[in-house]
């Protein structure tokens, strides 16, 4: 679909066993007889290029940036407008 060039990776590189929370998961189904099928399809979560963002790198991505073109955006305002004489006596 499309020619992003973007390649999806075989199914079958992810494996419970590289994961060691998932891999406790898996021994304490096993020990009440049980058994994820699905369990396979977290594995690229605990991959390392999907590290957890913090919060605050969220929140105040754009905060620099931002605050520095309001910063110039009043210092231009306040060099050209024009006082009107309201408000003073």
């Amino acid at each position: 679909m499309g020619k992003g060039g973007i390649e999806i990776p075989d199914w079958r590189i992810y494996k419970v066993e590289d994961v060691p929370k998932l891999k406790a998961v898996q021994e304490k189904l096993a020990l009440r007889g049980l058994k994820d099928p699905w369990l396979r399809n977290e594995v690229w979560r605990y991959q390392p290029c999907f590290k957890p963002i913090p919060w605050w790198r969220i929140i105040f991505k754009g905060l620099p940036i931002g605050a520095g073109l309001f910063v110039v955006a009043v210092g231009i305002e306040k060099m050209f407008a024009k006082d009107d004489g309201h408000g003073h006596h």
